[in-house]
Protein backbone atom coordinates (compact mmCIF):
# COMPACT_ATOMS: atom_id res chain seq x y z
CA UNK A 1 0.00 0.00 0.00
CA UNK A 2 1.60 3.12 -1.04
CA UNK A 3 0.84 5.76 1.94
CA UNK A 4 -0.48 9.12 1.49
CA UNK A 5 1.83 11.93 2.27
CA UNK A 6 0.57 13.91 5.76
CA UNK A 7 -0.31 18.17 5.33
CA UNK A 8 0.87 19.82 8.56
CA UNK A 9 -0.15 23.91 8.58
CA UNK A 10 1.65 25.83 11.30
CA UNK A 11 2.22 29.66 12.53
CA UNK A 12 3.10 30.98 15.51
CA UNK A 13 2.22 28.27 18.07
CA UNK A 14 5.31 26.38 19.23
CA UNK A 15 3.97 24.77 22.24
CA UNK A 16 1.18 23.39 20.14
CA UNK A 17 3.10 22.83 17.30
CA UNK A 18 5.40 20.40 19.41
CA UNK A 19 2.36 18.40 20.87
CA UNK A 20 0.97 18.41 17.44
CA UNK A 21 4.52 16.45 15.99
CA UNK A 22 5.32 14.30 19.11
CA UNK A 23 1.95 12.75 18.42
CA UNK A 24 2.01 12.06 15.07
CA UNK A 25 5.52 10.45 15.45
CA UNK A 26 3.70 7.99 17.91
CA UNK A 27 1.66 6.60 14.89
CA UNK A 28 2.42 3.17 13.79
CA UNK A 29 3.44 4.60 10.11
CA UNK A 30 5.25 7.20 10.74
CA UNK A 31 8.31 6.53 9.96
CA UNK A 32 7.21 5.44 6.68
CA UNK A 33 5.56 8.79 5.70
CA UNK A 34 6.15 11.46 3.86
CA UNK A 35 5.65 14.83 5.52
CA UNK A 36 4.72 18.27 4.23
CA UNK A 37 5.00 21.23 6.97
CA UNK A 38 3.42 24.58 6.02
CA UNK A 39 4.56 27.74 7.89
CA UNK A 40 2.52 30.39 7.38
CA UNK A 41 4.27 34.22 7.39
CA UNK A 42 3.18 36.40 9.78
CA UNK A 43 0.54 38.98 9.73
CA UNK A 44 1.98 41.30 12.11
CA UNK A 45 5.03 42.11 13.38
CA UNK A 46 4.12 40.73 17.14
CA UNK A 47 3.62 37.36 15.95
CA UNK A 48 7.17 37.52 14.22
CA UNK A 49 8.97 36.29 17.19
CA UNK A 50 6.03 33.72 17.84
CA UNK A 51 6.71 32.45 14.17
CA UNK A 52 10.43 32.37 14.30
CA UNK A 53 9.89 29.72 17.42
CA UNK A 54 7.71 27.70 15.57
CA UNK A 55 10.25 27.33 12.39
CA UNK A 56 13.23 26.92 14.37
CA UNK A 57 11.61 23.50 16.12
CA UNK A 58 10.10 22.65 12.88
CA UNK A 59 13.52 22.68 11.39
CA UNK A 60 14.42 19.98 14.40
CA UNK A 61 11.72 17.26 13.65
CA UNK A 62 12.54 13.88 12.56
CA UNK A 63 11.00 10.46 12.97
CA UNK A 64 9.64 10.78 9.24
CA UNK A 65 10.55 9.08 6.01
CA UNK A 66 10.83 12.64 4.43
CA UNK A 67 10.10 15.84 5.79
CA UNK A 68 9.30 18.89 3.30
CA UNK A 69 9.24 22.16 5.22
CA UNK A 70 7.62 24.94 2.72
CA UNK A 71 7.84 28.84 4.36
CA UNK A 72 5.22 31.06 2.88
CA UNK A 73 7.09 34.93 2.86
CA UNK A 74 3.38 36.27 3.39
CA UNK A 75 0.99 36.17 5.39
CA UNK A 76 -1.47 33.36 3.94
CA UNK A 77 -4.12 33.17 6.74
CA UNK A 78 -5.27 29.24 7.23
CA UNK A 79 -7.53 29.42 4.68
CA UNK A 80 -5.55 30.26 1.79
CA UNK A 81 -2.72 28.37 2.96
CA UNK A 82 -4.65 25.09 3.32
CA UNK A 83 -6.20 25.68 0.27
CA UNK A 84 -3.19 26.19 -1.62
CA UNK A 85 -1.16 23.39 0.36
CA UNK A 86 -3.53 20.73 -0.30
CA UNK A 87 -3.69 21.46 -3.97
CA UNK A 88 0.05 21.13 -4.25
CA UNK A 89 0.02 18.20 -2.69
CA UNK A 90 -2.67 16.36 -4.36
CA UNK A 91 -2.22 17.42 -7.89
CA UNK A 92 1.09 15.50 -7.68
CA UNK A 93 0.60 12.79 -5.65
CA UNK A 94 -3.33 12.18 -5.69
CA UNK A 95 -4.40 12.21 -2.35
CA UNK A 96 -3.53 13.97 1.07
CA UNK A 97 -3.64 13.37 4.89
CA UNK A 98 -4.47 17.07 6.48
CA UNK A 99 -3.62 18.05 10.20
CA UNK A 100 -3.59 21.60 12.28
CA UNK A 101 -1.25 22.74 14.63
CA UNK A 102 -3.77 21.68 16.99
CA UNK A 103 -4.98 18.09 16.85
CA UNK A 104 -3.32 15.39 18.95
CA UNK A 105 -3.71 11.98 17.49
CA UNK A 106 -4.18 9.07 18.69
CA UNK A 107 -1.03 6.27 17.29
CA UNK A 108 -3.61 4.67 15.01
CA UNK A 109 -4.19 7.99 13.45
CA UNK A 110 -2.46 7.20 9.90
CA UNK A 111 -3.50 3.87 9.56
CA UNK A 112 -6.95 4.48 10.07
CA UNK A 113 -6.31 6.90 7.33
CA UNK A 114 -4.49 5.15 4.82
CA UNK A 115 -6.60 2.05 5.17
CA UNK A 116 -9.71 4.06 4.12
CA UNK A 117 -7.98 6.12 1.36
CA UNK A 118 -6.69 2.88 -0.10
CA UNK A 119 -10.37 0.86 0.76
CA UNK A 120 -12.51 3.83 -0.84
CA UNK A 121 -9.54 4.88 -3.26
CA UNK A 122 -12.30 4.06 -6.44
CA UNK A 123 -15.52 4.78 -4.65
CA UNK A 124 -16.55 7.76 -6.07
CA UNK A 125 -19.28 8.34 -3.86
CA UNK A 126 -17.23 8.58 -0.66
CA UNK A 127 -15.17 12.54 -1.10
CA UNK A 128 -13.51 11.86 2.00
CA UNK A 129 -11.81 10.45 5.43
CA UNK A 130 -12.15 12.37 8.92
CA UNK A 131 -10.60 11.24 12.01
CA UNK A 132 -12.68 13.02 15.04
CA UNK A 133 -16.02 12.31 16.02
CA UNK A 134 -17.71 14.49 18.43
CA UNK A 135 -18.21 12.92 22.14
CA UNK A 136 -21.19 11.45 21.46
CA UNK A 137 -22.51 9.00 24.58
CA UNK A 138 -23.58 6.15 23.19
CA UNK A 139 -21.30 3.55 21.26
CA UNK A 140 -20.82 3.94 17.55
CA UNK A 141 -20.65 1.48 14.73
CA UNK A 142 -16.57 0.77 13.92
CA UNK A 143 -16.82 3.13 10.70
CA UNK A 144 -19.86 5.04 9.48
CA UNK A 145 -20.31 7.50 6.62
CA UNK A 146 -22.12 11.11 7.36
CA UNK A 147 -22.73 14.15 4.45
CA UNK A 148 -19.97 16.00 6.57
CA UNK A 149 -16.47 15.75 5.93
CA UNK A 150 -15.30 17.50 8.78
CA UNK A 151 -11.75 19.45 9.30
CA UNK A 152 -10.21 18.19 12.47
CA UNK A 153 -7.61 15.55 11.25
CA UNK A 154 -9.06 14.29 7.92
CA UNK A 155 -8.38 12.73 4.65
CA UNK A 156 -8.73 13.01 1.11
CA UNK A 157 -7.85 12.76 -3.08
CA UNK A 158 -7.72 15.05 -5.88
CA UNK A 159 -10.62 13.51 -7.43
CA UNK A 160 -12.83 14.85 -4.70
CA UNK A 161 -10.69 17.75 -3.71
CA UNK A 162 -11.66 19.00 -7.16
CA UNK A 163 -14.92 19.43 -6.23
CA UNK A 164 -14.18 22.08 -3.72
CA UNK A 165 -15.61 25.32 -4.49
CA UNK A 166 -14.32 28.54 -3.36
CA UNK A 167 -17.39 30.56 -3.42
CA UNK A 168 -19.05 30.65 -0.09
CA UNK A 169 -21.82 32.75 -1.89
CA UNK A 170 -22.55 30.46 -4.87
CA UNK A 171 -22.44 27.36 -2.40
CA UNK A 172 -24.85 29.38 0.05
CA UNK A 173 -27.48 30.37 -2.57
CA UNK A 174 -27.56 26.79 -4.17
CA UNK A 175 -28.16 25.65 -0.54
CA UNK A 176 -31.16 28.14 -0.24
CA UNK A 177 -32.36 27.28 -3.68
CA UNK A 178 -32.18 23.42 -2.85
CA UNK A 179 -33.98 24.15 0.56
CA UNK A 180 -31.70 22.20 1.94
CA UNK A 181 -30.25 24.74 4.84
CA UNK A 182 -32.33 22.60 7.04
CA UNK A 183 -30.87 19.32 6.13
CA UNK A 184 -26.78 21.29 6.56
CA UNK A 185 -27.80 22.26 9.53
CA UNK A 186 -28.27 18.63 10.92
CA UNK A 187 -32.13 18.94 11.40
CA UNK A 188 -31.60 23.06 12.28
CA UNK A 189 -28.99 21.57 15.56
CA UNK A 190 -26.26 23.78 14.63
CA UNK A 191 -25.89 27.06 12.41
CA UNK A 192 -23.64 26.04 9.74
CA UNK A 193 -25.56 27.68 7.34
CA UNK A 194 -25.08 31.02 9.46
CA UNK A 195 -21.37 30.30 8.82
CA UNK A 196 -21.90 30.05 5.60
CA UNK A 197 -23.95 33.12 5.21
CA UNK A 198 -20.49 34.71 7.48
CA UNK A 199 -17.78 33.53 5.19
CA UNK A 200 -19.92 34.48 1.98
CA UNK A 201 -20.37 38.15 3.68
CA UNK A 202 -16.22 38.61 4.55
CA UNK A 203 -17.07 38.35 8.42
CA UNK A 204 -15.41 35.02 8.57
CA UNK A 205 -12.43 33.85 6.93
CA UNK A 206 -13.30 29.40 6.83
CA UNK A 207 -12.42 27.12 4.05
CA UNK A 208 -13.92 24.61 5.74
CA UNK A 209 -17.82 25.17 5.89
CA UNK A 210 -17.10 25.77 1.80
CA UNK A 211 -15.16 22.11 2.24
CA UNK A 212 -18.52 20.95 3.89
CA UNK A 213 -20.87 22.61 1.61
CA UNK A 214 -19.04 21.63 -1.81
CA UNK A 215 -19.16 17.78 -0.53
CA UNK A 216 -22.69 18.42 0.80
CA UNK A 217 -24.05 19.45 -2.30
CA UNK A 218 -22.35 16.86 -4.55
CA UNK A 219 -24.13 14.09 -1.57
CA UNK A 220 -20.51 12.81 -1.42
CA UNK A 221 -20.26 10.69 1.86
CA UNK A 222 -17.38 10.81 4.61
CA UNK A 223 -15.97 7.93 6.80
CA UNK A 224 -15.62 8.47 10.68
CA UNK A 225 -14.67 5.77 13.15
CA UNK A 226 -16.53 4.90 15.45
CA UNK A 227 -13.80 6.44 18.40
CA UNK A 228 -12.37 9.31 17.46
CA UNK A 229 -8.38 9.45 16.65
CA UNK A 230 -8.15 12.88 17.00
CA UNK A 231 -8.03 15.02 19.61
CA UNK A 232 -8.65 19.18 19.07
CA UNK A 233 -6.12 20.89 21.73
CA UNK A 234 -7.11 24.00 20.14
CA UNK A 235 -9.79 25.52 21.94
CA UNK A 236 -7.42 27.22 24.43
CA UNK A 237 -7.74 30.32 23.14
CA UNK A 238 -4.55 30.42 21.87
CA UNK A 239 -5.56 30.21 18.04
CA UNK A 240 -6.07 32.83 15.35
CA UNK A 241 -9.86 31.29 15.01
CA UNK A 242 -10.55 29.50 18.22
CA UNK A 243 -11.85 30.01 21.42
CA UNK A 244 -12.25 28.99 24.39
CA UNK A 245 -14.34 25.81 24.96
CA UNK A 246 -14.31 21.99 26.47
CA UNK A 247 -17.88 21.11 24.61
CA UNK A 248 -15.50 18.87 22.06
CA UNK A 249 -13.16 16.93 24.52
CA UNK A 250 -12.89 13.01 23.31
CA UNK A 251 -10.72 10.26 24.50
CA UNK A 252 -8.81 9.14 22.25
CA UNK A 253 -9.15 5.20 20.63
CA UNK A 254 -6.36 3.25 22.45
CA UNK A 255 -7.14 0.38 19.90
CA UNK A 256 -6.72 0.46 15.88
CA UNK A 257 -10.46 1.33 14.17
CA UNK A 258 -11.11 -1.28 11.08
CA UNK A 259 -12.03 -0.65 8.39
CA UNK A 260 -15.02 -3.25 6.45
CA UNK A 261 -17.80 -2.96 3.72
CA UNK A 262 -20.48 -0.94 4.77
CA UNK A 263 -23.71 0.31 3.51
CA UNK A 264 -22.60 3.30 1.28
CA UNK A 265 -25.46 5.77 2.79
CA UNK A 266 -25.39 8.45 5.29
CA UNK A 267 -25.53 6.69 8.99
CA UNK A 268 -28.94 7.72 10.48
CA UNK A 269 -28.56 6.39 13.19
CA UNK A 270 -25.31 8.11 13.96
CA UNK A 271 -27.03 10.99 12.22
CA UNK A 272 -29.82 11.20 15.21
CA UNK A 273 -27.03 11.23 17.82
CA UNK A 274 -24.77 14.09 16.27
CA UNK A 275 -28.19 16.32 16.45
CA UNK A 276 -28.99 14.87 19.89
CA UNK A 277 -25.67 16.43 20.81
CA UNK A 278 -25.46 19.49 18.61
CA UNK A 279 -28.71 20.23 20.73
CA UNK A 280 -27.34 19.32 24.20
CA UNK A 281 -24.14 22.07 23.10
CA UNK A 282 -26.82 24.63 22.32
CA UNK A 283 -27.36 26.48 25.72
CA UNK A 284 -23.08 26.81 25.05
CA UNK A 285 -22.60 28.15 22.01
CA UNK A 286 -25.44 30.47 22.46
CA UNK A 287 -24.03 32.00 25.63
CA UNK A 288 -20.35 32.53 23.55
CA UNK A 289 -22.60 34.42 20.64
CA UNK A 290 -25.09 36.52 22.91
CA UNK A 291 -21.34 37.02 24.84
CA UNK A 292 -19.53 38.44 22.06
CA UNK A 293 -22.85 40.52 20.33
CA UNK A 294 -22.92 42.29 23.85
CA UNK A 295 -19.08 42.89 23.72
CA UNK A 296 -19.60 44.47 20.12
CA UNK A 297 -22.15 46.77 21.27
CA UNK A 298 -19.40 47.80 24.21
CA UNK A 299 -17.34 48.94 22.21
CA UNK A 300 -19.48 50.63 19.59
CA UNK A 301 -21.25 52.67 22.44
CA UNK A 302 -17.39 53.37 23.54
CA UNK A 303 -16.88 54.87 20.03
CA UNK A 304 -19.83 57.10 20.20
CA UNK A 305 -19.66 58.33 23.49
Amino acid sequence: MKLAPIVLFVYNRPSHTGQTVEALKKNTLAGESDLFIFADGPKKETDRGKVKKVRKYIRTVDGFKKITIIERKKNFGLAESIIKGVTEVTNKHGKVIVLEDDLLTSRYFLRFMNDALNYYQDEETVGSIHGYVYPIKNTLPETFFLRDPGCLGWATWQRAWRLFNNNGDSLLKELVRKKLTAQFDYGNSYPFTEMLNKQADGRIDSWAIKWYASLFLKNKLTLYPGKSLVFHNGNDGSGTHGGVSDDYAVQLSARQIKISDILLVENKTVLLEYIRYFESIKPSYLFKTIKKMASNLNAFCRRIT
